[in-house]
């Protein structure tokens, strides 16, 4: 095998496409069946659109939303709003990971649900990497994509130094009717300790989802006390939550969501997506950065496969190729999280802001990239 890549999210199935495009066999493993939900905001830059078109994978058919403002609101409901120059999309992780789960089968990529990578081993006397599965197959590569998201067994074998230490934050998500808001825009709505996105997808569908500390859910017991004593005290949120139909019973909600610097590169496997780095939600584009960052991985690996780039260029120039295009955004977005979801902080960030629109522009502008 060509390349075997771990995680099929958008990451993966992007580089699976791309790789597969260029006449490479890949495989790719994920541990779920396609279709399901993943918890994130599922709002995408239009600077994917180019990469997604070449690719024959442009979302059209799935009648994404197309998302033109960005609002944001202070935990006692004061807001801000902007432009975004560039524009974005909405549309579900449901749907656009079955469509390309679907578009990567059709273009010959295999793939193996409902299994799991529990370790990965380099020979370098071979130049190839062994895969083993949790049902003790094993797959061998010359090539391994981490596309496995935030966080994975994998972390504990490369000893990521993330992996060790605790995160405060977990994430929950809804899909809602809520037709009172303008489809063509992004609200983003602070509270004590946590923010909250929402925006619209497919089928006049919203995705909200948010992002709070685990001190903040134990000091109220469960996710609807929560949500009914801290981030209903915003008013934009109360509205959301007091008028919008939840879609399906219970929300999504994934624990231990940590920021803090990744690498991506650990024993010989590119990684990219959120296994990479990961943006903060209150800075929208992970989708986008996951998508962007198969691009760049699928240009160095054919390279490589194809003889024109050493195992040490690949690795070197992926690595530089990562951070030229997604450093300043990722230290953009710790930064922007240090003034919102406290609430002294989060009023003066946004009365600030509201004084300062070329600042806005500036923080939309370093965290969005351009079209490739």
């Amino acid at each position: 095998m060509d390349v075997v890549i771990i995680g099929g999210g958008l990451g993966g199935l992007c580089a699976a496409l791309d790789l597969r495009q260029r006449g490479h066999a890949v495989l790719v493993v994920e541990r779920q069946q396609y279709p399901f939900h993943r918890v994130c905001g599922e709002y995408i830059s239009n600077e994917v659109l180019p990469y997604l078109h070449r690719l024959d994978a442009a979302p059209t058919p799935l009648n994404p939303a197309r998302i033109t403002r960005l609002q944001v609101s202070s935990p006692a409901g004061r807001q801000l709003a902007a432009s975004l120059p560039l524009g974005g999309f909405g549309v579900s992780r449901y749907a656009l990971d079955y469509f390309l789960y679907q578009r990567a089968v059709q273009a010959g990529v295999e793939v193996r649900q409902q299994a799991t990578v529990t370790h990965v081993a380099f020979d370098a006397a071979r130049g190839e990497h062994t895969v083993t599965l949790a049902d003790g197959a094993t797959l061998r590569a010359r090539v391994v994509l981490g596309a496995y998201g935030k966080r994975s067994s994998l972390d504990r074998q490369f000893a990521r130094p993330f992996f060790s230490q605790r995160s405060p934050y977990l994430g929950v998500k809804y899909h809602l009717r809520y037709p009172s808001m303008p489809r063509d825009l992004i609200a983003l709505h602070n509270f004590a300790d946590g923010y909250a996105g929402i925006s619209a997808i497919e089928d006049d569908k919203y995705c909200f989802c948010y992002l709070t500390t685990r001190r903040n859910l134990k000091a109220h017991g469960t996710i609807p006390q929560l949500e009914a004593q801290v981030l209903a005290r915003n008013p934009r949120l109360r509205h959301i939550l007091e008028t919008a139909e939840q879609l399906y019973p219970k929300p999504e909600v994934i624990n231990e969501i940590s920021f803090a610097p990744k690498t991506c590169l650990e024993d010989h496997v590119l990684l990219c997506g959120d296994a990479a780095g990961l943006i903060t939600p209150l800075c929208g584009n992970g989708m986008a950065m996951a998508i962007h960052g198969a691009s760049l991985a699928a240009e160095q690996v054919h390279g490589f496969l194809r003889g024109r780039l050493t195992r040490p260029a690949l690795e070197a120039t992926y690595t530089a190729d990562w951070h030229r295009h997604f450093g300043i955004r990722l230290r953009t977005g710790r930064a922007v999280q240090q003034l919102f979801g406290q609430p002294v902080l989060s009023e003066l960030a946004v009365n600030g802001l509201r004084l300062w629109p070329a600042a806005v522009r500036q923080l939309v502008r370093r965290t969005h990239g351009q079209p490739f």
